[in-house]
């Protein structure tokens, strides 16, 4: 950590260059004594991308970016907010603190956060943030967070949460997708960490696969699948000790504000859905309620139609308010290649043999649009193309 790039004038450099071309800035000369160049456009870099990710971040004078792999690891403003509003207590224990965004949120909610990290480059710049974030409780550690875990818990009463980032990456930083690949690997170390707290709070990667997850991990009460803008960001595990009931699974999508979906597996098992052939509103659900598995729940739920089994849209006769995007269905056609009235529109696939790419060649449709087609398999198993409008439901 270079602390002259915190002097006044440099501060200001950086808050006044904000658009500023960080590779020409990282080539160039810098224009201030003991600051290298490609120390500036790291600051320079790092608050552009805060400026979306972390707002709060952005906002505050004097905050010091970390090297670019660690703020991309980092979790965003919204994803951490959500996590912090997990947990409660007296104490919480980070292992893997990095760049301690979600440390700052975890202090709004427990009474004392231990940040431990490793890396003490980053560990010194995660303190120096907390300062000018007006953070007064949480404790630094640097040094390896399962060696400081006994000494943190030797030290007080009891530790109501852990919390684990484990890195996904290898020593040549590609990236890992199984659980076992994770370092530290978490189903190894988990009987020490139930040593020291009953609850255990684990953020894995949006591609690791539910079932197999909670089969590898035990012990889970519930996972929570977050999303944005319909992308699945984050799978956060509660795990509690001794816990071997159905564990809940929780979707949401923090940009759109839907209520969090929370439904068991063994609802989903049990739930009977039923089927339709498209009426006059098509609903499609956000990325997270998919990834959750809550394939029939959410139709049993909202007294839906499904189109198909394997074809995850849901269709009714009267507009209701639902945890994804909306459609008002304008035609339904007889998929036959070639002769379809479309020259642009937003082409969308679900059960059916061709992508999204070949479509367009075979039909020539553009894309854009306010046209939204979907290419499904109906519940006859024939090909049909929905022409749709999108709604906005209040």
């Amino acid at each position: 950590m270079n602390k002259n790039l915190l002097r006044p004038e440099i501060q200001a450099f950086i808050q006044s260059h904000s658009n500023a071309d960080t590779a020409s800035v990282s080539l160039g000369k810098s224009p201030f004594p003991g600051v290298a160049p490609r120390e500036l456009a790291q600051q320079l870099s790092g608050r552009q991308k805060a400026e979306q990710k972390l707002p709060l971040w952005y906002q505050t004078p004097g905050i010091y970016y970390p090297p670019a792999l660690n703020l991309e690891q980092a979790s965003s403003e919204a994803t951490a907010s959500y996590k912090g509003s997990l947990v409660s207590g007296q104490l919480l224990v980070d292992l893997t603190g990095g760049f301690g965004v979600d440390d700052f949120f975890f202090s709004r909610t427990i009474q004392a956060v231990h940040y431990c990290e490793q890396d003490p480059q980053l560990a010194e710049i995660a303190s120096h943030n907390f300062k000018r974030l007006g953070v007064e409780n949480i404790i630094v550690h640097t040094g390896d967070g399962m060696a400081q875990l006994p000494v943190i818990a030797g030290e007080n009463d009891r530790i109501d949460w852990i919390y684990l980032d484990p890195s996904r990456r290898k020593k040549d930083r590609t990236r890992v997708f199984r659980l076992e690949d994770y370092q530290p690997r978490v189903a190894e170390i988990l009987p020490e960490l139930f040593r020291a707290s009953p609850n255990v709070l684990l953020k894995t990667s949006p591609l690791l696969d539910l079932t197999q997850g909670a089969k590898a991990l035990g012990n889970v009460r519930e996972v929570h699948v977050i999303g944005i803008r319909n992308e699945v960001k984050e799978l956060i595990w509660w795990l509690q000790e001794g816990y071997d009931g159905d564990a809940d699974r929780i979707a949401l999508d923090l940009f759109y504000g839907n209520s969090p979906f929370r439904f068991a597996l063994q609802e989903e098992q049990r739930s009977e859905v039923a089927f339709s052939r498209p009426l006059n509103y098509l609903y499609e659900p956000n990325a997270s309620l998919l990834k959750a598995g809550a394939f029939k729940t959410v139709g049993a739920r909202y007294g839906l139609g499904k189109l198909h089994r394997h074809t995850h849209l849901y269709t009714s006769e009267t507009l209701i308010p639902f945890p994804g995007r909306v459609f008002k269905i304008v035609q339904t056609l007889a998929y036959k290649p070639g002769k379809l009235p479309f020259h642009k529109a937003n082409v969308s696939v679900r059960n059916f043999p061709e992508n999204v790419s070949r479509i367009r060649k075979r039909n020539r449709i553009k894309d854009g649009g306010n046209t939204y087609l979907f290419f499904i398999k109906s519940l006859d198993d024939s090909l049909q193309v929905l022409a749709c409008e999108p709604v906005k439901v209040i």
